[in-house]
C-alpha cells in the first residue's frame, strides 16, 4: 500500500493533510503507537522541506506487512542536521532530533548535482507489538 502527495512551497496547511492520508493508510494494519509516531515524524520532516527549502516537496509513504517508509524529496541539496536546540530557540529545531530518537531508521540521500534530498525515516509496521523473548 502506498501514498504519494506533492506538497507546494510554504502550503503549511497540507503538512495536516498528508498526516491524514498516512493515518488513513495506516488504520487498521499498525499499531495505534507506531502511526502515533509515524504522524508526529511526518509532520516534522514535511515541515521541514517547507520551511528551509525554497520549493515544495514530494512526499511518499509505503506500507509492506511488516515495514512502513516515509520519505519527503526536496530540492535543496543542503544536508539536515539533527542538533539538541537550547532553551531559546522555542519550539524550533527539535524535528531531527525526534525523527532520530523515534524512527527505527532513518537517513539523508542525496540526488543527482542540484535535484535535492531525500529525508526518510522507517517503522515497525506489524499490527501486533513484535514478540520480545524474555528471560528463560
Amino acid at each position: 500500500m502506498r501514498i504519494s502527495r506533492s506538497v507546494r512551497r510554504a502550503d503549511l496547511k497540507a503538512v495536516g493533510e498528508v498526516r491524514r492520508a498516512l493515518r488513513e493508510l495506516m488504520r487498521h494494519r499498525c499499531r495505534t503507537e507506531a502511526t502515533d509516531v509515524a504522524e508526529l515524524l511526518i509532520t516534522e520532516i514535511v515541515t521541514n522541506a517547507l520551511v528551509h527549502t525554497d520549493r515544495g516537496a514530494e512526499v511518499s509513504a509505503s506500507l509492506t506487512a511488516a515495514r512502513l517508509r516515509v520519505e519527503v524529496r526536496d530540492h535543496a541539496a543542503r544536508r539536515p542536521r539533527p542538533y539538541v536546540p537550547t532553551a531559546d530557540d522555542g519550539t524550533h529545531g527539535r524535528g531531527l532530533v525526534l525523527v532520530e530518537a523515534l524512527a527505527d531508521d532513518w537517513g539523508v540521500d542525496a540526488l543527482a548535482l542540484g535535484a535535492g534530498k531525500v529525508v526518510w525515516f522507517e517503522l515497525d509496521g506489524r499490527r501486533e507489538a513484535p514478540y520480545a523473548a524474555g528471560p528463560a
